[in-house]
C-alpha cells in the first residue's frame, strides 16, 4: 500500500478526507469501479521500502527488526489463545455451511 500526502490546495480531496473522518466513504469512478476511503486508527505501520520488486520487498521486510519483533510478539500472543474453528465462526455469524 502506498501513502500519498494530500496537498492543502486540493479542496475536493480535503472534503473527502473530512467525510472519511466521520464515516467510511465509497468512491465510485465514472466507469463504476469502487474504492474505499477509510480512516485508519491505532495502526502500527512499518516502512519496508518503495519498490515493486517482490524479492527485494521480502528481503527488506526480513531486515526490519522492529517489524520482526512485532510479528514475533503477536504470534506468541496468538498461540496463547484458543482459536475458533471455521464451523464455530459460521454458527456465530449465522452462516450456512459451505458443504
Amino acid at each position: 500500500m502506498k501513502a500519498v500526502t494530500v496537498s492543502a490546495n486540493s479542496k475536493a480531496l480535503k472534503d473527502l478526507l473530512n467525510r472519511a473522518r466521520r464515516r467510511d466513504v465509497i468512491l465510485e469512478s465514472e466507469d463504476g469501479e469502487q474504492y474505499v476511503l477509510a480512516r485508519i486508527t491505532n495502526a502500527q505501520s512499518f516502512f519496508i521500502g518503495d519498490t515493486d520488486d517482490f524479492a527485494s520487498e521480502v528481503e527488506l521486510t526480513r531486515k526490519n527488526k522492529r517489524l520482526m519483533k512485532f510479528l514475533d510478539e503477536r504470534g506468541a500472543r496468538a498461540k496463547k489463545r484458543k482459536g475458533a474453528s471455521l464451523a464455530q465462526v459460521r454458527r456465530r455469524l449465522g452462516l450456512k455451511s459451505s458443504e
